[in-house]
Order: C-alpha cells, then sequence, then structure tokens
C-alpha cells in the first residue's frame, strides 16, 4: 500500500495539468448536481409543507340527510388513508369565514341568510397525500349522493409533484452527461500515465507482479482525483447557493449525508474511470 500511494502522488507530480482537468471535470459535474441536489432539496421541502396542508373538502348540500352524513363519516374514517374527518357546519363556516377574512366581517354581519354550505374537512395521514391517492379518496367522497361539490387543489398538487419528478430527472440527465466526460479525461490521464510507464510496468510483470499490484496505484489516483473534484464542488456549490438564497429567496442548504453522498460519487467515479482505463490498456501490454 506504502508503493501504491508513493506511485499515486508521483503521477499528480508528473502530469499536474491533466490530473487537474480530471479533477475540475469531476468537480463540475458534482457541482450541477448539487445544483440541482439544492433545488431538489428545496422543492421537497415546500412539497411537505404543502403536503401538510393537503386535505379534501366536501360541502354538502342544504337538504343533506345528518344520520346519512354521519354515516359516511364513519365509511370514510374506516379508510386506511384517512386520519381525521371534521364536520363544519353552516354556522360554523360563517364564523371562520368571519375570523379569516376580516374585511369582509361587515358584509357577513349583515347577510340574512347564510350562504355558506356545511363541509367535511378529511385530513390524510403522513404519506398518504400523493396526487394518486387524494384523487381516489376525492372520488370516494364525491360519491355520495349529499355532497355537492369536492376541492382539494388538483391543479397545484399535479404541478409541484410534476416539478419534483422533472427536477430528479433533469439531475440524472445533466450530471450523468458531465460525469461521462469526467470519465473520459481520467480514462485518457490514466492511460498516458500507464504509456509513460510502460516499459516499468513489463518489467514488473517479468518479475512476478501482479495485474492487481500493478493497478492499485492507479486506482488509488482514481480515487484522490474523484475527492479532489467533490473537495472542489463543494465550495463552488454552497457559494452559488448563498448568494441565490441572499439575493432572490432563501433558500435550505442540503442535508449533511447528501454532502457525504457526493464524495462518495466522486470517489467512486474516479476509481471506476481509472479500473476501466487500466483493464483495457494492461491486455495490450
Amino acid at each position: 500500500m506504502t508503493y501504491a500511494i508513493r506511485e499515486a502522488l508521483a503521477a499528480f507530480r508528473r502530469a499536474p495539468v491533466l490530473t487537474g482537468l480530471s479533477a475540475a471535470m469531476i468537480g463540475l459535474s458534482l457541482f450541477v448536481l448539487g445544483l440541482f441536489a439544492v433545488t431538489a432539496h428545496n422543492v421537497r421541502s415546500v412539497l411537505r409543507q404543502v403536503e401538510s396542508r393537503v386535505e379534501v373538502v366536501a360541502y354538502l348540500r342544504d337538504d343533506a340527510d345528518r344520520d346519512a352524513v354521519l354515516q359516511a363519516q364513519a365509511e370514510l374514517q374506516a379508510q386506511p388513508e384517512v386520519r381525521e374527518i371534521l364536520y363544519v357546519s353552516r354556522s360554523q363556516a360563517l364564523e371562520i369565514a368571519r375570523q379569516e377574512l376580516e374585511e369582509l366581517s361587515t358584509v357577513f354581519s349583515d347577510l340574512d341568510v347564510n350562504p355558506l354550505p356545511a363541509s367535511l374537512e378529511i385530513a390524510l395521514h403522513p404519506g398518504q397525500k400523493g396526487p394518486d391517492v387524494v384523487t381516489a379518496v376525492a372520488a370516494r367522497v364525491r360519491s355520495y349522493p349529499f355532497v355537492e361539490d369536492v376541492r382539494y387543489g388538483r391543479e397545484w398538487l399535479d404541478k409541484v409533484f410534476l416539478l419534483r419528478r422533472v427536477a430528479g430527472a433533469a439531475t440524472l440527465v445533466v450530471g450523468g452527461a458531465f460525469a461521462a466526460v469526467a470519465v473520459l479525461i481520467i480514462g485518457a490521464a490514466i492511460r498516458m500515465a500507464i504509456f509513460a510507464r510502460r516499459e516499468e510496468i513489463t518489467i514488473m510483470r517479468l518479475v512476478g507482479a501482479t495485474d492487481g499490484f500493478v493497478r492499485r496505484p492507479f486506482l488509488l489516483e482514481g480515487l484522490i482525483t474523484g475527492l479532489l473534484g467533490a473537495a472542489l464542488a463543494l465550495p463552488l456549490t454552497y457559494g452559488l447557493f448563498r448568494i441565490l438564497s441572499d439575493a432572490v429567496f432563501e433558500l435550505e442548504w442540503i442535508p449533511v449525508a447528501w454532502i457525504g453522498y457526493g464524495f462518495a460519487a466522486g470517489g467512486i467515479l474516479g476509481v471506476l474511470a481509472s479500473w476501466s482505463a487500466v483493464r483495457r490498456h494492461l491486455q495490450e501490454i
């Protein structure tokens, strides 16, 4: 292992430009992934806030039978997605409107007839607030004859979940493209190092050195290059995060575990690129 470390560090001195370019490309790949990670994390945070307020509201007809409503409440409450059902009478709805819409309180006070319907506010369990689940619950509620209308914000709920899927797909596509370029550059650097030491490697194999022994310094070189790229990407990502957070709107920084995943990805990317290049070119020596 001492030999592998010494040779890996020597490779950086022999080809600093290629090493720096390889690390920069990995850093750029992880920088792009980091930006999308920040975006995805904040979209997820917004989504959690939105999901916490997601509920199905069923507005009841004025002639709704109270016993039928109670029976429907019991049936819906038995559904695994439903956490709680709150019955809001017409008088309660009017009082809530007066409190939440203070600018219209005088209007509500002057009404001779209460125009607001009674309703059932159906809260769902956490993890049961995706578009498909909410739509299914809304359809079940709408099937009762005493229900006049059902609201749950389907349009914006679908858009929020679509945004999360688009952000995830864009992260994989763009980050993957940069990662592929980084692999090619690291592979080129490793191949040049192999050819530069072609005679040395041939002699080592003649005296009994195994492919694993020969390969080890190059794999370590790829690992260090990948970690350097990750170390470069972290301050770049955080710097842009601070600029956007201070100048545009406040953002949340990604979890610490995600940073660890970024370093792991950089190291794995470097090792895989080195392994591929070494495996192919050792066969030619």
